[in-house]
């Protein structure tokens, strides 16, 4: 009975224009894909909304957090007639534009100073000034250079229309009439999020026009002996197409994170596509054109399969990571190298058939002398180290063991403003308004339960917010309903339910609904000074403990939430996924291996990734780089991206071993035939990694960084370690070189 790859050979053989015809159809079909695809960023990249803190953010942001885009006025003369007539027009207009709630600036204060006109005079401005509170003024017009306007979005946007909405005030601004010397910046976090986006387009384009120029050069240089040497890129184009024709049909969005998944598939991607065509090539030099194609297809094809799932297995790691964008990262890779594996088994052998493939009649001399002296070097060093493989596996072990320690001091960076450029229009922005206003961190507690309004949960909530204000210097105020409660009862809490009830009755509705949804959800807003990660997640544990101390009425709960509460406890998640993850990567290896080869023996390749995932905690604790949502996922990349190349040493022993050689010679032999096509493969893979090195996004640089290192370990682990682990595994395995001619060289 025939197999799969004997079907496809035969069908290629056979039909190769229907092969091409169909594959230029779902070539088509992705390319449609590829524009629907969307940019992602904001707090659903960071929060899975299944988990109980993501389920409580969503409804705090859709309920109580209604973003306030900041207007930044910088102008010689900010406090003058003129501009702040400019700025009463400017507010009127932004209420006209959807979706806007409200707006405030020094205008208003100025305005309430000065019998609700606007000042006509210096001198009536000067008066007015006066009269508003100094802490108000400090707060909204600091110097006469620079005011800050805010203006108040619905709650529960989405990103989509928040942009609708920044691009019709941006369009507003341009088209007002804006006196001389005067300029006008929109910021805050929903203008971050938007160019964020908008960067992460641009620099995506950067990145993987960069890799596929990288990758042309590394075919030019190193993949010379064939014909038709970039074939590889256009296997490689056609695999990414398929891949963004994916993620389009399906609804996954590209975030920050995801991004980085290109560079990866084409690295990876270059791989299987060079081993297909070098194998072709190698059977077109004594075999027909129809068998070659059977004997690429039935031989290569399995062998990569095995490879690829194994790299894939490592990526599905990823997909327990709490943080949506490491998951999806993980997902677009699995989805990434199964595309460029099927466009390698296909696009290769069909153009082959199509254009009457011929190999080379001859290589170069030098080149072929090189190749043979190279090999012949791997070789010589393997059968010494397979010889005496305790030395070098002690050193290469306390290495690793020494990196493991070392991990554990690596910090973890959970600050979005460091993962993307620091001069990014937006993040200067959000430094000036911080500047100008002070800290704009907060962190809600949201109350929910029947019965928010009763009498003895508003006395909680009061007593509970004096509480932090004076115990907690961190906490700068306190804004709840109760707040507005005591406003409108003379300073005074009510005494019954039924006079609570009245007050709350007074209360103007947009006040109230900013505090109070009902009588089950309300929220207190702390403000918070300016602070490191670190400091804020003490905060946060704090105030759960004091929670536990000064807990709510029976009935009613209390949890702190918001993005400084997420991103705060993303620190946490990142330690305990980035564990989690290698485990796993781990054991799905293991699983494969003995599932396919169903002998302890199997475990070989696991031992070479084990020192290169210790060798990753040392290099970066040394290179001084952070784990940040994207370097968490480094130890099950590096299972499955290593785990290919000591496979590979592993099959090519185990034949050698099947065809009667003795352990060292054929430990010898197997690194000496395929030693110098891992490098060559791992060389182009690095090529394809070195792209993320270009990336004005810190995130992604850092992982362009360790995951370039992490590829020269792994060929170090294939070519150095895995010779010494055979040796040691063939001291427990049991035969002689004769029994063991007798045994299934491959997978069963």
């Amino acid at each position: 009975m025939k197999t799969p790859f004997h079907l496809i050979a035969d069908i290629i053989n056979r039909r190769p224009a229907v092969v091409a015809a169909v594959f230029m159809l779902v070539f088509i079909i992705a390319l449609y894909g590829m524009g629907l695809t969307t940019m992602q960023t904001g707090s659903d990249t960071y929060l899975d909304k299944d988990t109980p803190r993501g389920a409580l953010l969503d409804t705090y942001m859709d309920t109580f957090k209604s973003d306030a885009v900041m207007l930044l006025i910088e102008s010689d003369t900010v406090l003058e007639p003129e501009t702040l007539a400019y700025l009463d027009r400017l507010q009127q207009d932004m209420l006209r534009v959807r979706h806007v709630t409200g707006t405030s600036s020094i205008v208003d204060m100025v305005k309430q100073a000065n019998g609700g006109e606007l000042p006509r005079s210096q001198a009536e401005i000067i008066s007015a000034k006066e009269r508003v509170p100094a802490d108000l003024l400090e707060r909204y017009a600091p110097s006469n250079l620079m005011t800050v306007g805010i203006v108040t979005l619905e709650p529960g946007l989405t990103e989509e229309v928040k942009t609708q909405v920044l691009d019709e005030m941006e369009s507003r601004i341009v088209l007002s009439d804006m006196p001389p010397g005067v300029q006008v910046t929109v910021s805050g976090d929903a203008a971050f999020n938007k160019q964020m986006s908008e960067e992460m387009g641009t620099g995506m384009g950067v990145l993987i026009g960069a890799a596929m120029l990288l990758m042309v050069l590394a075919v030019a240089l190193l993949f010379g002996h064939v014909r038709y040497r970039f074939l590889p890129v256009f296997v490689v184009a056609s695999g990414l197409i398929l891949t963004f024709g994916i993620m389009g049909l399906a609804g996954i969005p590209i975030s920050m994170v995801v991004i980085g998944a290109f560079p990866v598939l084409i690295g990876i991607g270059i791989d299987y596509a060079i081993q297909f065509q070098s194998r072709f090539d190698e059977e077109m030099q004594t075999s027909t054109l129809p068998e070659a194609v059977v004997a690429t297809v039935v031989n290569s094809g399995p062998a990569i399969l095995y490879a690829m799932i194994a790299t894939s297995l490592g990526f599905i790691a990823m997909w327990i990571a709490p943080v949506p964008m490491v998951a999806d990262f993980g997902l677009i890779c699995v989805i990434g190298v199964a595309c460029c594996y099927l466009a390698a088994l296909v696009i290769v052998p069909t153009f082959g058939t199509l254009v009457k493939y011929r190999p080379k009649e001859s290589t170069s001399a030098v080149t072929g002398a090189g190749m043979e002296a190279y090999d012949r070097l791997l070789g010589n060093l393997a059968g010494r180290i397979a010889k005496n493989p305790i030395p070098l596996i002690v050193i290469f072990g306390l290495v690793a063991v020494a990196g493991v320690q070392l991990d554990s001091r690596i910090p973890i960076n959970a600050d979005e403003e460091t993962f993307v450029p620091s001069d990014m229009p937006a993040v200067v922005d959000l430094h000036k308004v911080s500047r100008v206003m002070g800290s704009t961190e907060s962190m809600p507690i949201f109350v929910r339960g029947y019965g928010v309004t009763k009498l003895d949960t508003l006395e909680w909530m009061k007593d509970f917010q004096d509480y932090e204000i004076t115990h907690n210097d961190k906490i700068t105020s306190a804004t709840s309903i109760v707040t507005y409660v005591l406003q409108y009862n003379n300073g005074t809490m009510p005494a019954t339910d039924q006079e609570a009830a009245a007050v709350l009755e007074r209360i103007p509705e947009e006040t109230r609904d900013q505090y109070l949804s009902g009588n089950t959800e309300a929220v207190i807003e702390f403000g918070l000074v300016s602070m490191e990660n670190e400091v804020a997640l003490s905060l946060v544990e704090r105030v759960n403990s004091d929670l536990l101390w000064m807990s709510p009425p029976p009935g009613i709960t209390a949890v702190p939430t918001g993005m400084l509460e997420m991103f705060t406890n993303l620190m946490n998640d990142i330690a305990e996924s980035k564990i989690t993850m290698t485990v796993l990567g781990f054991g799905l290896i293991l699983l494969f291996l003995i599932v396919v080869y169903r002998k302890i023996t199997a475990i070989s390749p696991i031992i070479p990734i084990i020192f290169i995932v210790g060798w990753n905690g040392a290099i970066m604790y040394l290179l001084g780089i952070d784990y940040s949502p994207m370097t968490a996922t480094l130890g099950s990349m590096t299972i499955g991206v290593a785990s290919e190349y000591t496979i590979l040493i592993m099959e090519r022993y185990q034949e050698e071993r099947g065809r009667g050689r003795e352990k060292i010679d054929a430990i010898r032999q197997a690194v000496q035939k395929i030693g110098t096509a891992i490098t060559v493969s791992g060389m182009t893979t690095v090529f394809g990694f070195s792209a993320l090195l270009l990336s004005s996004f810190n995130i992604i640089k850092n992982f362009g960084v360790v995951t370039v290192i992490t590829v020269g370990f792994s060929l170090m682990g294939a070519i150095l370690v895995m010779p010494a682990v055979l040796s040691l595994m063939g001291r427990f395995s049991q035969g002689t070189s004769a029994s063991a001619a007798h045994e299934e060289p491959g997978p069963l």
